[in-house]
Formats: C-alpha cells, sequence, structure tokens
C-alpha cells in the first residue's frame, strides 16, 4: 500500500533574512522606506519630503555631470598646535575621523561640469567632527576661490557644518576672515558664488562664507543659525519664534533667497549660472 503513501517533502522555508540597513525610518514623518529607494531619490523621502543627511561626495555626484574633473589639494592635514584635550586628544580625533571618512576633512574642493558648464565646487563634509571649520576646511575655501577667480569660473559652496573647529581655537576662527575676504575678491572680479545651504549650517560657518553667496539657496527644514536658541534666549531675554531657525523662516524674512528640493538643485544652479554669467 506504499503507493497510496504521498512521500513526505522537505519543507524548505522562502523567508529570506534582510540586511538591518535594507530598511531605514524616516525622521519627519516615521515611515519606514526602501533604502535603494530613498537612494534613487537622492535620500529625500517620498512620503513627507524630508532631506536625510547626505555626505560630500553624494553632493559632489549630484550636482556635477561626471564627478570632479580635477580635486584639489587633497594632500592637506590638520595640524594640532593647541595640543587640545577634551574628551579624548584633538590629533585621535583626526586620525578616527580620516579612517571613517577620508583624509579630505570636512571638506572637498575640485573643478567640474554642470550641465557642461565648468564651475568650482566645495562640498562641507559632517561626518568629519561636525562639519567643523579648522585650518584645513578655511585653506581650502581659499584656494578654491582663488583658482575659480584665475579661471573665470564660478563658484559654488555646499555648506553642512556645526561651525567653527574649536580644538584650533584662534586658528579656526581665522578661517571665517579668510574665507570671506577670497569672496570679496571674487567679487570684485564680477564672478558669481552661489552658497547652498544644508541641514545644520550654523557657527562661524554661517557667520562667514555661507551668507555671503550671491544667491543663497537652502534645502528645505535645513537649521540655519549661528548660536544656540538658549544661548539666543539668554541673550536677548526674550522668548523666540517657533522654527526661527529653519529655513523656511529665513525665507520670510530675506536671509534666504530660495527653498530647492535637492532633486531640483542641479537644474535650478543651472538656470542661475545661466543668468549671472
Amino acid at each position: 500500500m506504499s503507493w497510496f503513501k504521498k512521500p513526505k517533502q522537505k519543507l524548505v522555508s522562502q523567508k529570506r533574512e534582510l540586511a538591518a540597513d535594507v530598511w531605514i525610518k524616516c525622521d519627519g514623518c516615521g515611515e519606514i522606506l526602501y533604502e535603494r529607494r530613498l537612494a534613487e531619490e537622492a535620500h529625500v523621502c517620498p512620503e513627507c519630503g524630508y532631506h536625510f543627511r547626505i555626505p560630500a561626495d553624494e553632493y559632489i555626484a549630484l550636482l556635477l555631470d561626471d564627478g570632479f574633473l580635477e580635486e584639489f589639494d587633497t594632500s592637506l592635514r590638520s595640524t594640532d598646535p593647541l595640543e587640545f584635550v577634551d574628551s579624548k586628544p584633538y590629533a585621535e580625533r583626526i586620525r578616527a575621523a580620516i579612517e571613517e571618512v577620508g583624509p579630505a576633512d570636512a571638506i572637498r574642493t575640485g573643478r567640474g561640469r554642470l550641465e557642461n558648464r565648468v564651475v568650482h565646487l566645495g562640498a562641507m563634509d559632517f561626518r568629519f567632527i561636525g562639519g567643523s571649520m579648522g585650518s584645513v576646511v578655511g585653506e581650502k575655501i581659499r584656494r578654491l576661490a582663488d583658482r575659480a577667480r584665475e579661471e573665470r569660473s564660478p563658484l559654488i559652496m555646499v555648506s553642512a557644518s556645526g561651525g567653527a573647529r574649536m580644538q584650533e581655537g584662534i586658528f579656526s576662527l581665522m578661517q571665517m576672515a579668510k574665507t570671506s575676504s577670497a569672496l570679496q575678491e571674487l567679487s570684485e572680479e564680477g564672478l558669481p558664488f552661489v552658497s547652498v545651504l544644508t541641514h545644520p549650517t550654523t557657527g562661524g560657518v554661517t557667520a562667514s562664507h555661507a551668507m555671503l553667496g550671491d544667491v543663497i539657496l537652502s534645502e528645505p527644514g535645513a537649521l540655519i543659525g549661528f548660536a544656540g536658541p538658549r544661548v539666543i534666549k539668554e541673550t536677548i531675554q526674550q522668548d523666540l519664534p517657533e522654527g526661527f531657525q529653519r529655513a523656511e523662516f529665513l525665507l520670510s524674512h530675506g536671509m534666504v533667497d530660495r527653498i530647492v528640493p535637492r532633486t531640483e538643485l542641479k537644474s535650478t544652479l543651472s538656470v542661475l549660472l545661466h543668468h549671472m554669467c
């Protein structure tokens, strides 16, 4: 009677194990998003439009036709003139940041093409010690502006920073004057500078080159300001408006010229440069 019996088949689970980083939760709406789809949308939530923070290399890929034709000053390295120590020595922080992000410090600079127009681009990287502006960042911006002036090219800066790098003390604060003077020389030559503010742009970066653009663009919802809300409130002894350091508030008060979704940033810059050049 064996032919009446159906042989037992080995059950094979069709459930696949998915890597933890395949899915990501949106900080704006709480939606669980597929990482690959999010990357295709330039890391902008398709449900609510929340802009995830992205590193410098992704802005370079997003804005330039074929990435950098030439990257500048990749050998510059931060030093530790003050031998600064907080929870750990500054020299150790630099080594750890280089291991995680790469040797370019908190900014990558270079020359490339945007819609076939040669531009000079700087993109800050928040992953490198909070995108803080130390001596290397200031020097790279200065050299980038000088090259743009010499080659009669427009300059674009994408900012993402917690401000001046406190571990370098006065040497960091000096970069505010250095970058501002470089942009003044660019302006005197009649060459355009477009500043793109991303989340966050704060401290000494806001107080210098980030707010000196001939046109200032911002991504939606970006935190933009100098000091923190608590410090401001204690200084002026007044209650602060809701969201006063967000891009939308700054737009309504004339501090930002336009809020541009990341997916429209390249086309917007192309139109601007067409008119400004």
